[in-house]
């Protein structure tokens, strides 16, 4: 079993693939000046299975598109939309988020919680405002560097995995230079890392090493995860994820 099919099967039994938190989601839905509305066209980018799409589809009553290149994150949202009898306003579709299908200017709004990170802020921010109609809104959360400087070892943890992270003035900057508004940012409280996402992971660290046989390749994902818990938990202060919301410009 090569490392993504891994990592899939220690996150598929997860509510969540990444940090975030339902309240978060409506959060950035208020200040996207959305409201319900059942015309809405909403694409979910990376969508896992699916908690901000669920909450996306509750609040809005929104034909929502949720994305995933894994097919069982894909099957897992399906039943979980079927439970809470969303299932109507839920569409999958098994695509990269590099080669998606929508017509141009055809959505009312993106997002993407947590995801854009494996296409990269700036690329993803670019590439997808053509599927946006005038005026059509981008919501992502993102790495983000909370203050200017950073203790030297959690700077190269996360400049050796992910290179764009920056501050949330740069991650704004990219916005306005790529033809968006900025409509609003904040910052993922420590709840949507810790109790949200990092202790549920760990509870399922022991199923999964039996489940795969404890494999010299499994034992190195949870000994990566278990790094980046560790540094969290040290250097909160310092890195969390920036959610931001944007207009596209008219231009």
């Amino acid at each position: 079993m090569d490392d993504l099919s891994l990592l899939a099967s220690l996150h598929l039994d997860g509510d969540r693939q990444g940090p975030g938190g339902d309240a978060q989601t409506r959060r950035a839905i208020e200040l996207s000046g959305l409201s319900h509305n059942p015309s809405l066209k909403i694409a979910d980018i990376g969508c896992g299975t699916g908690a901000s799409t669920l909450v996306l589809a509750k609040a809005l009553g929104a034909q929502i598109t949720a994305i995933d290149f894994l097919p069982s994150f894909l099957e897992r949202l399906q039943a979980r939309a079927t439970a809470l009898g969303l299932a109507e306003l839920i569409r999958t579709e098994l695509a990269s988020m590099e080669t998606l299908s929508f017509p141009d200017a055809s959505l009312d709004a993106i997002w993407s919680e947590g995801a854009i990170y494996n296409i990269g802020f700036e690329r993803g921010v670019k590439t997808w405002r053509r599927f946006l109609k005038p005026a059509g809104i981008l919501a992502v959360s993102e790495l983000t560097w909370l203050t200017d400087a950073r203790p030297d070892a959690l700077e190269a943890h996360w400049m050796a995995q992910y290179p764009e992270v920056a501050t949330a003035s740069a991650k704004l900057a990219i916005l306005e230079k790529n033809g968006y508004t900025p409509l609003g940012y904040f910052v993922l409280p420590e709840h949507c890392w810790l109790q949200a996402y990092y202790r549920p992971l760990q509870q399922r660290f022991a199923t999964f090493l039996q489940t795969h046989g404890s494999t010299e390749a499994a034992k190195a994902i949870v000994a990566e995860e278990e790094l980046e818990i560790a540094l969290y938990e040290r250097y909160r202060a310092f890195v969390s994820y920036g959610y931001y919301i944007a207009q596209k410009t008219r231009r």
